[in-house]
């Protein structure tokens, strides 16, 4: 199963940091927050990416160019022309598809540009700047459980983000803007969509959360999977530094890989 992760975007929030690069490429322990989120599902299996860039879209396709060699011990010998022997590959099972989706376009045009690339099957899909423990597998079992067409993971925070109206059995009927005393739950990304999702959205200019996730959600086709566990998006420079002394202190919550 493909995992789709949106990275294309400015992050005109943690400008400080990403003036210089996508903010997916802003490190957390000298290794992209991306990255995190890639060792998260390589855990549980899922090791076939398709990343959805945009903005500085250089940096991360230069960066996943480079990682075979930086990861791995090497041998240059100068003597014959340079030749260059990989003495141990510590690089990842992974398959990467790194995908220009356009320096302005919404985040539902981003998903639709890689549409060729899931080839009508379910896919997993979510941001390139949270990191979670969120069991992958249970995520997708539950999915399959209830037969809709989307899952999103819903979780509690004390933030600014754009809240779910859950009712019932977990049927997530709309989206609204969080007020401060607010107990709702909000899209915390990790998310499972079957490939009819792409029939709602139209272009480039379609923003999934607004446009895509309501239509959805008023045709009672969204649910969400309740989780309660450690979650956390990088959405500022503070949010940065908390994650990298976690990441420092050796008990970082998201670090579920040896």
């Amino acid at each position: 199963m493909k995992v789709v992760i949106l990275a294309g975007g400015f992050g005109t929030r943690i400008s400080e940091e990403s003036y210089l690069k996508p903010k997916p490429m802003i490190e957390i322990g000298e290794k992209p927050i991306l990255w995190h989120i890639m060792k998260g599902y390589s855990h549980y299996g899922f090791c076939d990416f398709i990343i959805c860039c945009g903005y500085k879209q250089h940096v991360i396709k230069e960066w996943f160019a480079d990682y075979y060699l930086h990861s791995s011990d090497v041998s240059f010998d100068f003597s014959q022309g340079g030749r260059m022997t990989i003495l141990n590959n510590v690089s990842e099972p992974w398959k990467v598809t790194l995908v220009d989706t356009g320096l302005n376009t919404m985040t539902g045009g981003r998903i639709k540009r890689i549409q060729k690339y899931v080839q009508g099957e379910t896919f997993m899909l979510t941001y390139g700047d949270g990191v979670s423990d969120i069991p992958i597998g249970e995520l997708l079992k539950f999915h399959r459980s209830h037969g809709k067409l989307a899952t999103v993971t819903a979780v509690q925070v004390g933030q600014r983000f754009g809240v779910l109206g859950i009712q019932g059995e977990d049927i997530i009927t709309s989206f609204r803007e969080k007020s401060q005393s607010d107990g709702s739950r909000i899209n915390a990304g990790f998310m499972v969509m079957e490939p009819g999702i792409f029939d709602y959205i139209e272009g480039d200019q379609t923003v999934f959360e607004r446009d895509t996730l309501e239509k959805v959600a008023s045709l009672g086709e969204l649910k969400a999977y309740k989780y309660d566990g450690y979650w956390q998006c990088m959405d500022t420079k503070r949010e940065r530094d908390a994650l990298e002394a976690l990441w420092a202190s050796g008990r970082a919550p998201w670090k579920s890989w040896d």
